[in-house]
């Protein structure tokens, strides 16, 4: 019965090994069969959003741009897949997709969990607030009504600072919050504010660079895919290097603003 045991203990660990496994390789398999498959949050202009034609089907944006360009550049394709911002690293440690590229912040706590590849844009956070609104800097907030989006630096920082606050899936909740005065600030990335405050009268934005520092975003791959990350990484170089995103950066910017 003791060797019996024994057997059964030892195949049920190689099951859960080769499960284990078979998520790793799940992994990098779209990759290696010439797709990248990417996931994002298309709440967050303009770096991701909806778009009636968009530069990967419904989806465009600066990621979106970036994430086709990573792609043709390996000679792959780009595949998108939009979730809700919390599920993106779990469904990366998953083995469901390849790749998050959604203006995610490099974070201690997030490099414990995932690899990330050579920053390619440095955001502030700033206040979205009324045009009459006597918010002047971050300590204002206190005793306001704060709206952030769940998961978002904004609300890391909204939290750090102590100040109690209302946490909404999507960016434009929080707006509409405010437009609807439901709210007195938002606390939001500031390329993503500026699209806001450009598609909605009587906001304005209010920069405190003293309470909020400067985050840069990335892209996440699994943990130990490294041949995928050399890829992305070479990709980002050249995009970098040549004024890329640059210009993507001041093209989605000025259509944000027409």
């Amino acid at each position: 019965m003791k060797k019996l045991m024994a057997l059964l203990l030892a195949v049920a660990m190689v099951a859960s090994l080769t499960a284990c496994g078979s998520k790793a390789e799940d992994a990098s398999a779209g990759a290696a069969n010439g797709t990248i498959t990417f996931a994002t949050n298309a709440e967050f202009p303009p770096f991701e959003f909806i778009a009636s034609n968009g530069v990967l089907g419904e989806f465009d944006g600066i990621d979106m741009a970036m994430a086709k360009m990573i792609a043709e550049d390996n000679g792959m394709e780009a595949k998108m897949e939009n979730m809700e911002f919390d599920s993106l690293l779990i469904a990366l440690q998953n083995g469901q997709i390849d790749a998050v590229i959604a203006g995610m912040t490099v974070t201690d706590e997030r490099k414990e969990a995932v690899d990330f590849s050579t920053p390619y844009y440095t955001a502030t956070q700033v206040m979205i607030v009324k045009e009459d609104s006597d918010i002047a800097k971050a300590t204002d907030m206190e005793g306001k009504k704060i709206a952030v989006v769940q998961g978002y630096t904004g609300e890391v920082c909204v939290n750090d600072l102590g100040y109690s606050y209302e946490a909404f899936k999507k960016g434009t909740e929080c707006i509409m919050e405010l437009v609807n005065d439901k709210c007195d600030v938002v606390v939001l990335d500031s390329a993503t504010a500026s699209k806001y405050v450009a598609d909605n009268e009587g906001l304005k934005i209010v920069e405190d660079t003293e309470a909020f520092g400067s985050e840069e975003y990335a892209i996440a791959v699994a943990k130990g895919n490294t041949e995928l990350l050399d890829k992305i990484n070479a990709s980002i170089e050249k995009l970098l290097a040549d004024g890329t995103v640059s210009e993507l950066a001041v093209k989605y910017s000025e259509e944000a603003t027409e």
